[in-house]
């Protein structure tokens, strides 16, 4: 048992820590006798440990990573002071200092001894091999940063040292759900406008979309600019279905990510919350992509008007930290008919009518087009993405199935070329297995 009863319940700025209830109550059970109520109480607290660990990708000592996980989550006046300066002063580092020691403190605490009264083997708490590797929580470098950073916490040497190695990562990573994911989405509840994360991210490059060299390098010069603070511009990236417009923005999200590049989606319907979307994040430390996909209009819509007046017009300047992009098949976004010519006499100012139409792509200062490939370019697509895809096949029988497959799936695309490579291996795969 412990000599001096430890608890998180006095801390200041880190109360409300999101893990805490699990801290508290293996704690809380260090200080009971030893029965099968509690026996009961610490297992469930340790298949939470384990859970937690393997849903973030995390192993090694369950109790540090648990407050290690803690840690970085908690967005409060100091963390998120860290997070944007090189440097916190001020009454408020005093108060920080006194939460440390505790946590220092609670972090040292050798809550091993106690799973050992139990039954339970020291290495499972101390030294736990995660093999999860369907994580649904963070990414791979912030996984592996947050190991690392439990490991250098259970190396400090006092609660100075501990609090200078978090501020260092809060510096360098960031802290709470901005700092930890790379995309997010908007979410209306009771009233209420909430960003939060999207855990799985598909794991584009810009390598695995073949061709379109000049339009990806259109979008990553627009892209290097924002993200080093220079004049950048609202993108629409706009023409065919299945040309690799939204693979490419994906694929500019994993490329800057470690560069503070973060991306939320946002819907249409949702238009009118932007103005409150971007108060949330003007703030902080990231730059943030508001994505916008597959962007259109009919005629009866009038969301557009509020994306006008974020784009340009209203009376607060757009935060640096924030940018548009948007994708769509049609480079005017508002869908015009012929039939609007023989209505224009019911407008008595029918050019006025058709300009406030057109001027929301022009507010987009860079368009980039993604045209269908011709035949060349799609045998092309097709031959490279079978050799990423290590198809060992001959070319010419190669692009004889493929020009057979496009021709019942849509015709010629970049997607369609990587849906017949995908089916491709699959075949492939399963013919090899039948021998």
């Amino acid at each position: 048992m412990l000599d001096n009863k430890l608890n998180i319940q006095s801390l200041i700025l880190y109360k409300n820590l999101k893990y805490g209830d699990i801290i508290n109550n293996i704690l809380n059970i260090s200080y009971r006798e030893i029965n099968e109520e509690n026996k009961c109480l610490l297992y469930n607290c340790l298949g939470n440990l384990v859970q937690i660990a393997c849903e973030h990708g995390l192993k090694g000592n369950l109790w540090h990573l648990l407050i290690t996980a803690s840690l970085v989550e908690n967005e409060n006046s100091f963390s998120l002071e860290a997070e944007h300066r090189e440097s916190v002063n001020g009454s408020i580092v005093v108060i920080a200092k006194y939460d440390f020691e505790l946590l220092y403190q609670v972090f040292n605490t050798k809550v091993e001894e106690l799973f050992r009264k139990y039954g339970i083997k020291k290495d499972l708490i101390t030294d736990f091999e995660n093999t999860n590797t369907d994580r649904i929580s963070y990414n791979d470098k912030i996984s592996k940063e947050i190991n690392k950073l439990a490991k250098k916490l259970s190396d400090a040497e006092n609660s100075r040292d501990f609090m200078k190695e978090v501020m260092e990562f809060y510096r360098k990573y960031g802290v709470g759900r901005f700092g930890l994911h790379k995309a997010f989405r908007v979410v209306n509840k009771d009233e209420k406008v909430s960003i939060v994360a999207i855990n799985n991210v598909k794991k584009v490059e810009l390598s695995d979309l073949i061709g379109y060299e000049s339009a990806k390098k259109k979008l990553i010069d627009n892209t290097e600019a924002f993200i080093k603070g220079k004049n950048a511009n609202n993108c629409l990236l706009f023409g065919a279905a299945g040309t690799g417009k939204s693979s490419s923005i994906k694929a500019i999200l994993n490329k800057y990510f470690e560069d503070g590049l973060r991306i939320i989606e946002i819907y249409k319907y949702q238009f009118k919350d932007l103005l409150e979307i971007i108060s949330q994040i003007k703030n902080r430390n990231y730059r943030f992509i508001i994505y916008m996909d597959d962007l259109s209009f009919e005629e009866f819509e009038t969301e557009y008007k509020y994306l006008k007046a974020v784009i340009e017009g209203g009376l607060e300047k757009k935060p640096e930290n924030v940018i548009i992009y948007a994708t769509s098949n049609r480079r005017h976004l508002i869908r015009e008919k012929f039939s609007d010519k023989s209505e224009k006499d019911d407008d008595l100012h029918s050019n006025d009518t058709i300009a406030e139409k057109l001027s929301l792509a022009s507010r987009f200062g860079v368009s980039i087009y993604f045209d269908k490939p011709d035949k060349t370019e799609f045998n092309n697509i097709v031959i490279e993405l079978a050799k990423k895809s290590n198809i060992k096949i001959d070319e010419n029988e190669l692009i004889l199935k493929a020009n057979k497959w496009e021709l019942s799936h849509g015709g010629m695309s970049g997607r369609c070329a990587r849906q017949f490579i995908d089916y491709l291996s699959y075949e492939l795969e399963m013919d090899s297995k039948n021998e």
